[in-house]
């Protein structure tokens, strides 16, 4: 299933991460989910499995999934969550809008949405306890944006906050990359994102990084 926006998130009706943490429907087990907000929509901040040790996962920007109707990308960033000895995920995105296909995401950063969904990636911090695994896999197409390797950043900078531990499963890319969830093996293992710095340089700067991130 495609979600196309309906237009750039500047002309959307977009709640506070404060205001989309409030119950609205009972369609889905609380208990057992985490969905902020909590109804389908052109924008999601949270999706994932409740649970005391959590992997939260990084992609670009949301698509389609819902609870208890997961797309095969969250589905294997389940499983590998699971064999690497988490028993919870949680999938978060570098922009909150919902796209299916990246070209179709806003052409400018919406300053507002940025915003929430940086509260909206405290707030998962948070609920992961000490020192929270952030694994990146967001793949190549975090190039599809120039606003995408400041959100990025924004994110590690956050994530110094609470001791966050970066990781990344799979061959990086030529470019450096860190590897997409859906054509990984369930049993591939994490590794420490070792060179997340140079790596963000060399985003924000707009040339590949390399494997060695040089």
């Amino acid at each position: 299933m495609r979600h196309i926006p309906s237009s750039d998130t500047q002309h959307t009706r977009i709640l506070t991460f404060e205001d989309a943490l409030r119950p609205t429907n009972e369609d889905y087990d609380r208990g057992a989910w985490l969905y902020v907000p909590d109804h389908y929509s052109e924008y999601r901040y949270i999706l994932g499995t409740r649970g005391r040790r959590p992997l939260i996962c990084i992609g670009v920007n949301p698509s389609t999934a819902v609870p208890g109707r997961l797309d095969n990308t969250l589905k294997s960033a389940e499983r590998i969550a699971l064999f690497n000895g988490y028993d919870s995920f949680i999938m978060f995105n570098v922009y909150a809008q919902r796209a299916t296909i990246p070209e179709d995401m806003d052409r400018e950063l919406n300053p507002f949405l940025h915003e929430e969904n940086m509260k909206a990636f405290r707030y998962v911090l948070e609920q992961a306890g000490e020192a929270p695994a952030v694994w990146a896999a967001w793949g190549a197409v975090i190039e599809k944006r120039a606003y995408l390797p400041r959100c990025v950043r924004d994110m590690v900078l956050l994530g110094e906050d609470f001791s966050a531990r970066w990781y990344t499963a799979g061959p990086r890319s030529r470019a450096g990359h860190p590897h997409h969830p859906l054509y990984l093996k369930k049993d591939s293992p994490l590794e420490p994102f070792a060179d997340l710095e140079g790596y963000l340089r060399s985003l924000e700067c707009g040339r590949p990084a390399g494997r060695n991130g040089l």
